[in-house]
């Protein structure tokens, strides 16, 4: 059985810009939590106890740790007995030396599981586990069928019993791709996995600063002939590196999440809203009735936060509202994430997009295919096709942008 997992997370996330700019990207809002209080809430319910985070940067750290600190809340909230732990300061040069650090600063030497902070997954972590150990494997990584493109994943191709024989990251062609088998970073460590650092191998790539999982330690590995393997993961696998694979992810899991996995409940046909307090359930007791009077349309799926407002002739669909948003009368949000604290407007037009944090869209604006970071203001009649836009700054009421980055 697997009762710890390492969770390595740094960098500085540049593809899913401008959403990053002051977050870290494990703490980037997903439907309505932290990304990745999702994996470790489904982790959790597989018996994982145990999780560490090997966090690099400033913004990576103190987000992460001023949310869950040890681990304490999450726990009551869950109803799961978890323990979350951090490594110390240390400036890692990879994430295989992220997993290192924690490893040895806390002695662990067991078997493993390592996850990405911008991952979300359904993974059967015991069948994981049993097919690691009947291959007595020293890495199993899962892999995942991949019909489009390759050149952001590693690439594995397997024997008949699955050992890897060759690993390719990030191949700049389809024809360097020794199959469509990609790397999803959930990776079984075996308990051993220290001391490969202090082989000759291990001890060279250590010296040279190659330390990244991907790009460095799985391929020597498998060229030393250590015994590498790749687990098909069966359940769904995103890897949210941009604006568009986080909305696929969202209009994927709101359809396949059960009202339990969105701490919600089904207030219409495919709609589900959160909450518990008296004030909460008011609310949703009010937008329930407003959807079945016709005051305002919500096609679903739709999730709905705590303590949201939405006025009259509103027509809301295949969207994720926050908490605390505040949605106008006459509005229309499709295909759209409109983050925690948002305000938006009368007669907004929000399609195909992520608004961010504390955000502002005013009266009959238009924000299509963008993304809008965190407490931005958009002004009065501003239409934003394409655009993004960093945090903190403010669109002009009127102007029109298409295909432009405000910075």
């Amino acid at each position: 059985m697997v009762r710890t997992a390492v969770i390595p997370v740094g960098g500085e996330a540049v593809r899913l810009r401008p959403l990053t700019v002051e977050t870290s990207k494990a703490m980037v809002r997903f439907l309505n939590r932290p990304l990745i209080e999702l994996s470790i809430f489904h982790l959790a319910q597989q018996g994982i106890e145990e999780f560490y985070f090997g966090v690099r940067g400033y913004y990576n750290y103190c987000d992460i740790y001023d949310y869950f600190r040890e681990g304490n809340w999450f726990s009551a909230k869950y109803g799961r007995k978890v323990r979350i732990r951090y490594i110390p300061r240390v400036e890692t040069r990879g994430n295989a030396e992220a997993v290192l650090v924690a490893l040895e600063y806390y002695d662990i030497s067991e078997p493993v599981l390592v996850i990405q902070g911008d991952n979300v997954f359904k993974l059967d972590v015991q069948d994981m586990y049993n097919f690691h150990r009947s291959k007595k494997a020293f890495i199993t990584i899962a892999l995942k069928e991949e019909a489009g493109d390759l050149s952001e994943f590693g690439v594995a191709a397997v024997d008949e019993n699955m050992r890897i024989l060759k690993f390719v990251e990030k191949p700049k062609r389809r024809e360097e791709a020794p199959s469509n088998l990609v790397n999803t970073g959930l990776y079984l460590l075996s308990e051993d996995f220290r001391g490969f650092f202090k082989g000759e191998i291990g001890q060279k790539l250590y010296s040279e600063g190659r330390l990244d999982f991907g790009g460095d330690v799985i391929p020597a590995s498998i060229e030393s002939g250590l015994p590498v393997y790749g687990y098909l993961a069966k359940g769904y696998w995103f890897d949210i590196g941009s604006p568009q694979r986080y909305l696929k992810a969202v209009y994927y899991l709101l359809r396949h999440l059960t009202p339990y996995e969105l701490e919600a409940e089904e207030i219409a046909p495919a709609v589900y809203a959160q909450g518990t307090s008296e004030q909460s359930m008011a609310l949703k007791a009010k937008i329930s009735d407003d959807i079945k009077t016709g005051a305002i349309k919500a096609e679903g799926p739709v999730l709905i936060g705590r303590h949201v407002q939405i006025g009259a002739a509103t027509y809301i669909r295949n969207s994720v509202i926050d908490n605390y948003v505040v949605v106008g009368e006459s509005c229309v949000v499709e295909d759209s994430v409109i983050m925690d604290r948002s305000y938006i407007s009368r007669g907004a037009v929000v399609r195909r997009s992520i608004v961010g944090r504390h955000a502002y869209i005013g009266e009959g604006a238009v924000v299509e295919d963008s993304v809008i970071a965190d407490n931005v203001t958009i002004g009065e009649g501003a239409v934003l096709r394409g655009v993004r836009v960093w945090p903190h700054k403010t669109v002009e009421r009127g102007v029109k942008l298409e295909g432009f980055s405000v910075v």
